[in-house]
């Protein structure tokens, strides 16, 4: 069915209907769209004046508007200040629930792997096998870093809010939006305890989830695509002793090789870009700052760093990767104060902490027995 057919609500903005037809009788009106639905071509996404719509087959032009849209992988934090790591699942999209034994194929990418700002959002993208090859003939659905900002809105908008296109009935979709502090957490964790959590790890395991939660709806998963982190043989591999029933296919660059990557990279790519924007509106210490893209090469990014250094704590609490070389060199650079961790402290032998000095009698409440000043008359203040 063509969006012109439609009416779909996209926040307070209503589409219009391209089509308009002077029939009383609803039924009517059904019976004429199904038959110039057969008769024309399916809907094409089209570009004008920076802004993507469909042509509808009389080609008259519907446009969505997404200059406020936001996704609800972000409306769905609710402690934003928190800057918790986030997963989303979408609801199953018509055409998969109507066909629950049909073969359905799943695409993973991720956005935001290499920036020093901001979140690492890992998306995924399905939908039935035979309808996977139209997301690029039909919709343009490439390498996210290809497209236009307002291209990527626009695909992600009709895949999500557009009720009733062809998209919205056909792509499920979910995300996990990995903040920065819990990357950084993750990576400086103690080497003396439990040990780091590197980058790599982090992103199967969020890969790993994200495809059990989609699994444990009921979807007949028959093929996963992944673009690779690390080595690609050993990643699928990985992936395959959990999932010996599902074929799987990790590649390097294969969000430029399988559509439905594609899909995934645009869903990952358009909420990490919306959740910096809601930081760097919302987020008073932000406000108004021109923070970039996030990439240390960037050059509102690294004036942003390198101006805006607290010496003790560094900046905007969870929004930046202090595990990231480039925050540490511009902490050095800006004469932070350092800070030396005991858990981080080779100890020699014979260490004692400070507690040890004094043997505590647990039957008598706020008085110590004995010390290691052999005194037995030493009170808790």
């Amino acid at each position: 069915m063509s969006l012109a057919a439609v009416e779909p609500t996209l926040g307070t903005d209503t589409v219009t209907r391209a089509l308009k037809r002077n029939i009383r009788d609803v039924e009517s009106e059904q019976a004429l769209e199904k038959e110039q639905q057969e008769q024309q071509p399916d809907a094409q996404v089209f570009i004008e004046s920076g802004t993507e719509g469909i042509i509808s087959p009389d080609t008259k032009k519907v446009k969505l508007d997404t200059g406020n849209w936001i996704p609800p992988s972000i409306t769905s934090i609710h402690y934003f200040e928190e800057f918790k790591t986030s997963t989303y699942i979408s609801e199953i999209p018509y055409e998969i629930s109507q066909a629950p034994t049909k073969p359905v194929v799943i695409g993973i990418d991720e956005a935001g792997r290499g920036p020093v700002l901001g979140p690492m959002v890992y998306g995924l993208a399905y939908s039935l096998k035979d309808f996977s090859s139209k997301l690029q003939k039909t919709y343009g659905f490439a390498d996210s870093k290809q497209l236009t900002d307002d291209k990527r809105q626009q695909l992600f908008q009709m895949i999500e809010d557009a009720d009733q296109h062809e998209l919205n009935k056909h792509i499920g979709w979910a995300t996990t939006t990995m903040t920065a502090k819990d990357i950084s957490s993750g990576m400086l964790r103690s080497v003396h305890g439990i040990g780091a959590y590197n980058l790599n790890e982090q992103a199967h395991d969020a890969t790993i989830n994200l495809i059990k939660q989609v699994i444990n709806q009921g979807i007949n998963v028959t093929e996963i695509y992944v673009d690779t982190v690390g080595p690609p043989v050993s990643y699928q591999a990985k992936l395959k002793k959990l999932f010996p029933t599902i074929d799987i296919t990790v590649s390097k660059k294969a969000d430029s090789v399988y559509p439905i990557v594609s899909t995934a990279s645009v869903v990952a790519k358009v909420t990490r870009d919306l959740n910096i924007r809601h930081y760097n509106t919302h987020l008073p210490i932000l406000q108004g700052q021109k923070l970039g893209s996030g990439y240390p090469s960037d050059p509102n990014t690294s004036y942003w760093l390198n101006h805006n250094v607290d010496p003790v704590f560094g900046w905007c609490f969870g929004f930046i990767r202090f595990s990231w070389q480039t925050a540490k060199d511009a902490l050095m650079k800006h004469d932070a104060v350092e800070v030396i961790y005991q858990d981080d402290c080779v100890k020699e032998k014979g260490y004692k902490d400070v507690s040890q000095m004094f043997v505590m009698d647990r039957s008598t409440s706020g008085k110590i027995s004995k010390s290691q000043f052999n005194s037995d008359d030493v009170n808790l203040m």
